[in-house]
């Protein structure tokens, strides 16, 4: 039962994304300021980090597919970015210490690559005219407020739960 409990909640963060988005406030960090909700890239960060970095990888290609196929139009971006993410997450720990403040600020880096990245690909595309530095302020900065808030509260049951889902693995 423990096995699928961790797939489980990814799912429930993949949706409960864009349910924050729907019943939280246009303006609640002020107007012109966009603040993502990357709950799931944290979820699986965190899985990554504290419980098995095969499977880690493996529900990133899962979700990043998932995410392209319902929100985006181009299919590939967060397919390709969520994977890579998790990989440069598995080289950062084996020289990082594995602690929960550790994995938070690793997390928010991810984070931070993930909209630096989908930000680029946009400009890429044309699909933005953005500045980086309004980028800068008016989507990253939020973004990293609300996912640190997210992280302070999920940092601890996530290492549990990772930690459990890593040794029913191997049971």
């Amino acid at each position: 039962m423990r096995r699928f409990l961790l797939p489980l909640i990814l799912l429930a963060l993949f949706i409960g994304e864009s349910i924050f988005v729907q019943i939280t406030p246009h303006d609640l960090l002020g107007s012109g300021k966009i603040a993502v909700p990357r709950f799931l890239l944290a979820g699986l960060l965190f899985l990554t980090i504290f419980g098995s970095k095969k499977y880690g990888i493996l529900y990133g290609l899962l979700f990043g597919l998932l995410f392209d196929i319902v929100y985006v139009e181009i299919i590939g971006i967060y397919l390709f970015l969520f994977p890579v993410i998790v990989f440069i997450t598995t080289k950062l720990m084996k020289i990082l210490q594995t602690n929960m403040a550790m994995a938070s600020i690793i997390v928010l880096l991810g984070i931070t690559l993930l909209e630096a990245g989908v930000y680029q690909m946009n400009l890429l595309i044309h699909h933005t005219d953005m500045v980086f530095a309004a980028f800068l302020s008016s989507r990253l900065v939020p973004t990293l407020i609300l996912n640190a808030i997210f992280i302070i509260l999920a940092v601890y049951p996530f290492k549990r739960l990772s930690e459990k889902f890593a040794d029913s693995l191997n049971d």
